[in-house]
């Protein structure tokens, strides 16, 4: 009998000796593992690591996400894809690795399926096939059922680091430079609105993580998203707000525009909304341009440019507005679009900082204070560049406000 069908075989017997009448603790399900290997003499045999990894794998079948629990727990992993049962892709140092079994049966994924929603209040099946959720670690999940995923459930997951990435371990990774870290934590501190964009996988919302860092403990913040991610430290006076989906049995739902509405009912000095995709980009345009400087987001998009024709795009798709009105909104609104991005050796890198300067004749001028430029590759492959400034910061009235002389001080 080969290991899996082992593993399947120890499986139900637990199953059956288990009373699905009654609610039972961790330690007890343990147990009555413990009891079932114990009496298995073609076990005698086996190594004691084989019977560990089988004690571990069983109870997280029965109690935890099956399959996935190993790569969920394991730091060196950062994202998990499951492509219907028998597909499921691990990515680890920007290196996807297909892995070599699935899950059991289609009904044990269908369970993972809804542990993980049950566990963020979300509901997931035919009537509503799509669902953003998230793992008790902070993992953000994605997940897609039939009838629109044709070749089974799809579930992605975007595991992030167990301890908050820092601003040195950014700088550590090349990702910027010191100068350029410096010149963010200024703004930062100073008020400045800034934008985050990149593309999936980019690292938007650990850099958000990082410049949130900056922000002076003594202010109240205010964190809108529709699945919880972000890690925000040393803020005391923090509240976080999550969106909720509507359901059959009369919930309602509440959307990142109803909170960003009651936040501003909250006195918050700062409002920091995971990630703009739609028609609430209106109301965060709205907060930067109402006394919360210092407010923040992320957007996806393929440049610092692009970021702002997707958030013309996305006022529209919330107001009927002249689009001179709308990019008079931006410009007042956004100081400043950090891009980021992942290039060809898979390392995430800052690719541009550029300064929102206003809005003349109808159109959005842009200043750029720092692009990367790649100078060649390493030995190993590895791309060769820098974060060179390009230019000045011209808008200095919030720096000068919060006691800086100037953006070189």
């Amino acid at each position: 009998m080969d290991y899996l069908e082992q593993r399947r075989r120890l499986r139900q017997m637990v199953q059956e000796r288990l009373d699905y009448g009654r609610d039972y603790t961790d330690e007890e399900v343990e147990d009555t593992i413990d009891e079932v290997l114990m009496e298995q003499d073609s076990l005698e045999l086996c190594s004691v690591e084989l019977r560990r990894r089988l004690r571990k794998e069983l109870f997280d079948s029965l109690r935890r996400l099956d399959i996935l629990q190993i790569f969920v727990e394991d730091s060196s992993v950062t994202e998990i894809m499951i492509n219907g049962m028998e597909h499921i892709f691990v990515e680890r140092d920007g290196q996807l690795q297909e892995l070599d079994r699935g899950f059991d049966s289609m009904e044990k994924l269908q369970d993972v399926i809804q542990q993980i929603v049950a566990g963020c209040n979300r509901v997931v099946n035919e009537a509503s096939p799509i669902v953003d959720a998230r793992l008790s670690n902070g993992s953000r999940v994605n997940i897609v059922m039939s009838p629109i995923a044709l070749n089974g459930p799809i579930v992605t997951i975007r595991r992030f680091p167990d301890k908050p990435i820092t601003m040195q371990k950014l700088i550590a990774m090349d990702t910027l430079s010191v100068e350029a870290a410096e010149f963010l934590k200024m703004l930062v501190k100073a008020g400045y609105n800034i934008f985050v964009s990149g593309g999936t996988g980019s690292g938007k919302t650990t850099f958000l993580n990082v410049l949130s860092g900056f922000i002076p403990s003594e202010q109240r913040i205010i964190t809108i998203e529709d699945s919880a991610e972000l890690q925000l430290q040393g803020l005391p006076n923090l509240v976080r707000l999550e969106t909720r989906n509507g359901s059959e049995d009369g919930c309602i739902e509440i959307g990142i525009r109803e909170l960003i509405r009651s936040s501003l009912r909250m006195r918050p000095d700062r409002i920091i909304v995971g990630e703009v995709r739609g028609a609430e980009a209106i109301d965060m345009l709205q907060c930067m341009n109402t006394g919360h400087d210092g407010s923040m987001s992320t957007g996806h998009a393929n440049s610092a440019a692009d970021m702002l024709s997707r958030l013309e795009n996305m006022v529209l798709m919330g107001m009927d507005l002249p689009l001179p009105a709308i990019r008079n909104q931006i410009a007042s609104g956004v100081d400043i679009i950090v891009h980021l991005g992942r290039i060809r050796d898979k390392s995430r890198k800052v690719l541009e900082i550029t300064e929102v300067i206003g809005c003349e004749n109808g159109e959005i001028r842009l200043n750029p204070l720092y692009r990367f430029e790649e100078l060649g590759e390493s030995s190993d492959g590895n791309v060769v560049g820098k974060l060179q400034k390009t230019g000045g910061l011209l808008h200095e009235g919030k720096l000068k406000a919060a006691g800086y002389s100037s953006a070189v001080s």
